[in-house]
C-alpha cells in the first residue's frame, strides 16, 4: 500500500523537488537530469514523484516559471523603489546576477533547452511565454519610465546586454563589473 503524505510533507517534498531540479538543471542540464536522481535526492520513490508533477517537463516548466517570476518580482521592487532610469539600471544588474546563478535561463538556444521546449505541452509553453512577456513589461509598464528610443530597440538592447552572460568566460575583465559599466553608460541613452 502506498504511503500517504501530510500536507506539510507534500509542501516540503514539492519545494525540495523544485530546488533539486534547479540545482541539477544548472549543473547538468535538462537532458542529464533524471527523475530517478531527483527522487533519490529528495528521498521519495519515482511513483511518488508523479503525485507532485505529471512529468519531468512539468517540473522543469514550473521551476523555469518560478525562477523567472522571482527575478521579475525582485527587479520590479527595485524599479518601484527608485522609480527612474537608475532603478532600471539596478534592476538589470540584479537580473544579470540571477542569470549568472541560474545559467539555464540564458540557454534558450541550446540543444538541451530545445529538447525541453519540444516536450512541453501547449499549456506549458504558453506559461513560459507569459513569463517572458512579464519580464519584458517590467521595463516599460511603469509610468515613471519614459523611453528615448523605440520600445523594440530598447528591449533588444536590454536583452543583448543580459545575454552577454554567455560570453562571461572569454572576457579579459570581471564580467559583472563589465556588465555594470555597460548598463551605467547605456541607461541614459534609453531612458529620459
Amino acid at each position: 500500500m502506498a504511503r500517504s503524505f501530510t500536507e506539510r510533507e507534500k509542501e516540503n517534498i514539492e519545494k525540495s523537488l523544485r530546488e533539486a531540479c534547479k540545482q541539477s538543471w544548472t549543473q547538468y542540464g535538462y537532458k542529464k537530469t533524471s527523475v530517478d536522481d531527483l527522487c533519490r535526492q529528495v528521498g521519495i520513490s519515482k511513483g511518488a514523484f508523479y503525485l507532485f508533477f505529471e512529468s519531468k517537463e512539468a517540473l522543469f516548466c514550473e521551476v523555469l516559471y518560478s525562477v523567472q517570476e522571482q527575478i521579475c518580482n525582485a527587479a520590479s521592487e527595485v524599479i518601484e523603489k527608485h522609480k527612474n532610469k537608475y532603478g532600471v539600471a539596478e534592476a538589470l544588474k540584479l537580473i544579470y546576477r540571477e542569470y549568472d546563478k541560474n545559467n539555464f535561463l540564458c540557454d534558450s538556444d541550446s540543444t538541451d533547452y530545445i529538447i525541453l521546449r519540444n516536450k512541453l505541452s501547449e499549456e506549458q509553453a504558453k506559461k513560459i511565454e507569459e513569463s517572458n512577456h512579464m519580464s519584458q513589461q517590467l521595463f516599460f509598464s511603469n509610468p515613471c519610465l519614459k523611453l528615448k528610443v523605440d520600445a523594440n530597440l530598447a528591449m533588444s538592447v536590454i536583452y543583448s546586454f543580459i545575454m552577454n552572460i554567455k560570453n562571461k568566460d572569454i572576457l579579459p575583465y570581471n564580467h559583472t563589473e563589465t556588465f555594470d559599466f555597460m548598463v551605467d553608460h547605456m541607461i541614459d541613452s534609453l531612458y529620459e
